[in-house]
């Protein structure tokens, strides 16, 4: 379990991951040094906050955007209507290895 700007993911290695938006190219690496917790089978260490000396590798696969949001807004009797959009920047991960 870690944890990336402000949310908290459940992750394995290999697997991907589509979060909301970090900087960086595709294919730039990083690690995650805020883990909450690790289970290896029977073996679980939770975190007070966080877990010491666990790092989590992950690369950059993609930056994209989410689906569009109409946000419409209405006032009766006033001839007022105002209809925008909005999509969320994601960027998609992928975990690579997690280190203890």
């Amino acid at each position: 379990m870690i944890r990336i700007g402000g949310k908290q993911y459940k992750v394995k290695e290999e697997e991907f991951l589509l979060i909301e938006k970090i900087e960086g190219k595709e294919g730039d690496n990083f690690d995650v040094s805020e883990v909450l917790l690790v289970a290896e089978g029977e073996n679980v260490k939770i975190g007070d906050p966080l877990v010491k000396d666990v790092k989590v590798k992950a690369s950059i696969v993609s930056q994209t955007k989410g689906e569009k949001l109409i946000i419409f807004k209405y006032k009766p009797k006033k001839r007022y209507r105002k209809k925008t959009g909005h999509r969320q920047k994601l960027t998609q991960i992928k975990i690579e290895k997690i280190q203890m």
